[in-house]
């Protein structure tokens, strides 16, 4: 291994050969920055739609509870309202 280093480098030179290492060294960070930020992406991208799964169930406890106090104070239930919040309803239940 060392013998083919030194060989490399007497063909291709000092500088050449220090600067494909350097390059070599660089990629090397390069790849683990690029890990570290690719996780933490994936960790926020999780939070988000974990999020985003929270907000739908709130809306669809908003709607039942507003359904409940209509209908115990004896008002008419705006069906037009309900019928877009089920169409946008996209859950596969």
């Amino acid at each position: 291994m060392s013998l083919d280093l030194f060989v490399f480098i007497h063909s291709v030179g000092l500088p050449i050969a220090s600067a494909c290492i350097g390059g070599y060294f660089v990629f090397l960070t390069l790849k683990y920055i690029l890990a570290g930020v690719t996780s933490s992406i994936n960790g926020i991208a999780n939070i988000i739609t974990q999020l985003e799964q929270r907000v739908d169930n709130m809306n669809t406890q908003l709607q039942r509870i507003d359904i409940k106090i209509t209908h115990s104070l004896g008002l008419e239930p705006d069906y037009d309202r309900i019928a877009r919040a089920e169409k946008s309803d996209n859950r596969k239940d």
